[in-house]
C-alpha cells in the first residue's frame, strides 16, 4: 500500500455481524440479553390504578409485578419520541426491559429506523450479545407494510451500533449478535425486506467510509480504486471504467479539468456501469456524484470562521452516495434496468498551474465559463460529467452535490433541495424518498436568475449574486443536460454530515437504491 501524507492508513475493520430473525412467539417467553418494546404516547395510557391499559404492557407489567408502570412514572417515561427506560427487573426470560418511545404516532420509516438505533444504542451500554424488539401497539405498521417496518428497524440497529473507528488506536466491537423482531409476522416476504435491508445499510455504511476518511487518504486515485472494487466484486453486473486525464482531454473536458490544474493529485474520471444478469434493457438510468475529495476554494481560498475548509473532505459526499448505491445494487441485481454512475474526481488545490479568477474553460459541449469564483468548482466538473452522462443514452440523470452553503442556509442541515423541470421525475423521487426516510424538498428553477449568469465575454459565468445561489447553481448544471433527458439535481450540502456527531451520514444512498428499483422491472 502507498504510503500516505502522514503515514496514515485506515485500519481494516469488519462489519459488526447481527442475525436477524422474524419470530411470532409470546412476548414473555422469549429469552436474551434485552428485550426492547416500541411504545407510542397512547400505549403509555394507564387506568385509575395505575396499570397499563395497552394488552402488552399490562400483560409485561403483571410478571414483573407493576415494576415497569412504577419505573415509566418514577422517571416520567411518556412515550415521547426519543425517550428510553432500560431496566434490569426480575421475572422475565430477558436480562433486561426495555421502553423506547415512538412519540404520539409512528407511521413513518424515520420512526422505526429511530427505534432501531435507540435499541443499538441501548444493547452497547448493556453490552448486550441478544436483543428483540416488539411494538407495543398492533396500529403501528398500519401505514407501513410489517415487512417494511421490520426493515426499518433492522436499517435502525445495524446504522446504530456502527461507529468508523478506522482511524482511532483502539476501538471497542459491538456485543450485540442477534435481533428477534417479534410480533410483525413470518415468512418469506418479510425475510426479503429483512435482507434488503442489511444489504442497503452495509451500503451506507460503506458511503459513510468514504466520506468520513481524510483527504490524505482519499485522493481521486483512491476514490477511483474502491468504485473499481466494487465493479470486481459484482463482475456479474458491473464494470468500471476509469479514464486518465489524456482520455479526459481527448473528450475536451476543459471544465473539470480547469479544476483538477492545481493539484499534485492527478483527476480519475470514474465510470460504472450496470447491466442486469439477464433479460431486456427497458430503462437506461445515470447517476452522477460530485467528487471533489478535496476543496480548499482554490485561488478564492476558503478562509475566516465559518468557511468550514476543515471539513472539505466532504466535498466528494455525492460520488459516496452513488458509489453507495452501486455496491446495494450490485447485489440486488434488478431486472429491465441499465444504470451509470459517473464521477468526476479531483482536489480543487493552488499552485502556479492552477485555475485563476477570470480565466475561460470550455466544457465538453464546447460552452465557455468564466470563472469569477474559483470556489464554485463542483458545477465546473458536473458540467463534464453531465455531458458525458447524457452520450451514454440514458433517459433520465440524477446528480447529487455538496454544491452550496446557500442550499444549508435554505434548509438547514437534514434536508436536500430537489430542482428539477420534470414533474414526474420529481414525483419518482419523492416516492423513493418516503420509502427510504430521507429528506427532500423541491425548489423552484427560476429561470428570470439566469440573467445574473450571464458573461460579457464567455456564455456564462459559474457563479451569480449571493441571491438565490442554489437556485442559479441548478440553472447552471441545467446547461450541460439534453433537452431530451429528465434530468434533477440534488443539493445535499446540508444532510451529507451529522452536525452533531461530526461524522458522514450516507445521505442519498438508500433513496437512490429505492428509485433504480421503481424503475426496474424486478
Amino acid at each position: 500500500m502507498a504510503h500516505t501524507l502522514g503515514l496514515t492508513q485506515p485500519a481494516n475493520i469488519e462489519l459488526p455481524k447481527i442475525s436477524f430473525a422474524a419470530k411470532e412467539i409470546d412476548v414473555a417467553e422469549w429469552k436474551g440479553d434485552l428485550l426492547a418494546v416500541g411504545v407510542t404516547e397512547k400505549d403509555m395510557t394507564k387506568d385509575e390504578n395505575s396499570k397499563f391499559q395497552n394488552p402488552i404492557l399490562k400483560k409485561l407489567d403483571g410478571l414483573l409485578g407493576s415494576l415497569l408502570a412504577e419505573a415509566s412514572f418514577e422517571e416520567d417515561f411518556t412515550g415521547k419520541a426519543g425517550q428510553s427506560l432500560v431496566h434490569r427487573l426480575p421475572g422475565l426470560g430477558s436480562k433486561r426491559v426495555g421502553l423506547f418511545g415512538l412519540g404520539q404516532s409512528a407511521s413513518s420509516p424515520a420512526a422505526f429506523h429511530g427505534l432501531g438505533e435507540a435499541v443499538a444504542a441501548a444493547a452497547k451500554t448493556a453490552q448486550a450479545s441478544s436483543a428483540a424488539v416488539i411494538l407495543a401497539s398492533s396500529e403501528c405498521p398500519s401505514v407501513m407494510s410489517k415487512g417494511n417496518t421490520a426493515a426499518a428497524i433492522v436499517s435502525g440497529t445495524v446504522l446504530g451500533l456502527y461507529e468508523d473507528n478506522r482511524y482511532k488506536s483502539e476501538s471497542k466491537k459491538p456485543q450485540l449478535k442477534s435481533l428477534d423482531i417479534l410480533g410483525l409476522g413470518t415468512g418469506p416476504e418479510i425475510e426479503k425486506k429483512i435482507k434488503y435491508a442489511k444489504v442497503v445499510s452495509c451500503a451506507i455504511i460503506f458511503g459513510r467510509e468514504l466520506v468520513n476518511s481524510p483527504a490524505n487518504v482519499l485522493t481521486p486515485a483512491a476514490l477511483a480504486a474502491e468504485a473499481s472494487k466494487i465493479a470486481s466484486l459484482y463482475s456479474d453486473v458491473l464494470s468500471a471504467n476509469i479514464l486518465t486525464e489524456e482520455q479526459c482531454r481527448e473528450l475536451k473536458m476543459g471544465s473539470y479539468l480547469g479544476v483538477a490544474a492545481a493539484s499534485a493529485n492527478p483527476p480519475h474520471f470514474i465510470h460504472l456501469c450496470y447491466k442486469p444478469p439477464s433479460g431486456p434493457v427497458k430503462t437506461k438510468l445515470a447517476l452522477v456524484g460530485k467528487g471533489l475529495t478535496f476543496d480548499s476554494g482554490g485561488y478564492n481560498i476558503k478562509t475566516g470562521p465559518g468557511s468550514s475548509i476543515e471539513t472539505m473532505k466532504v466535498d466528494m459526499g455525492g460520488s459516496a452516495a452513488v458509489f453507495g448505491a452501486a455496491k446495494a445494487l450490485g447485489q440486488i441485481k434488478p431486472s429491465g434496468v441499465e444504470v451509470h454512475f459517473i464521477v468526476a474526481s479531483c482536489e480543487n488545490m493552488i499552485s502556479g498551474k492552477g485555475m485563476r479568477p477570470g480565466d475561460i474553460v470550455t466544457a465538453s459541449n464546447g460552452k465557455t465559463i468564466e470563472v469569477n469564483n474559483t470556489d464554485a468548482e463542483g458545477r465546473l466538473t458536473l458540467a463534464d460529467a453531465l455531458v458525458y452522462a447524457c452520450n451514454q443514452g440514458v433517459e433520465k440523470i440524477v446528480d447529487l452535490a455538496t454544491l452550496t452553503g446557500a442550499c444549508v442556509v435554505a434548509l438547514g442541515p437534514s434536508i436536500a433541495g430537489v430542482f428539477t423541470p420534470n414533474d414526474d421525475l420529481a414525483k419518482e423521487l419523492f416516492q423513493a424518498s418516503e420509502a427510504s426516510g430521507e429528506k427532500l424538498w423541491r425548489m423552484p428553477l427560476e429561470e428570470s436568475y439566469w440573467e445574473s449568469m450571464k458573461s460579457g465575454v464567455a456564455d456564462m459565468v459559474n457563479t451569480g449574486g449571493r441571491q438565490g445561489g442554489a437556485i442559479n447553481a441548478a440553472l447552471f448544471l441545467k446547461q450541460f443536460v439534453d433537452e431530451k433527458v429528465k434530468w434533477m439535481h440534488i443539493d445535499m450540502a446540508g444532510p451529507v454530515l451529522n452536525d452533531k456527531k461530526h461524522v458522514a451520514t450516507g445521505f442519498g444512498i438508500s433513496t437512490l437504491v429505492e428509485w433504480v428499483l421503481k424503475n426496474s422491472s424486478s
